[in-house]
């Protein structure tokens, strides 16, 4: 009988991001950061805002407002942006002044 060779056990790595929250986002969240582990369903800025709005009222006023600006790796992006394993997301309000 022929033996079956096997291999190194694979590990699945999580691949997670990492999202700040600047300002006024981070005064009404009481959060500075957090890490959120990525999927292959939900991999765009959207899909986190919308994760992120089911954490409660708070969560859900500052997610679904349509001024609010997000950055990746330090660049301005839109909604439809894909995530990708250790990218920094940046949640912060529209800035004002004059």
């Amino acid at each position: 009988m022929a033996k079956v060779a096997t291999g190194p056990e694979i590990k699945r790595v999580e691949q997670m991001i990492k999202v700040l929250f600047f300002a006024a986002i981070r005064e009404q969240l009481d959060c500075e950061e957090l890490e959120l582990k990525l999927n292959a369903e939900a991999n765009t800025i959207c899909d986190i805002k919308a994760s992120l709005s089911e954490k409660g009222a708070d969560w859900q006023k500052v997610f679904t407002d349509p001024t609010l600006l997000v950055a990746v790796n330090q660049t301005m992006v839109d909604d439809a942006q894909s995530l990708k394993s250790n990218d920094t997301v940046a949640f912060f309000p529209p800035v004002t002044g004059g």
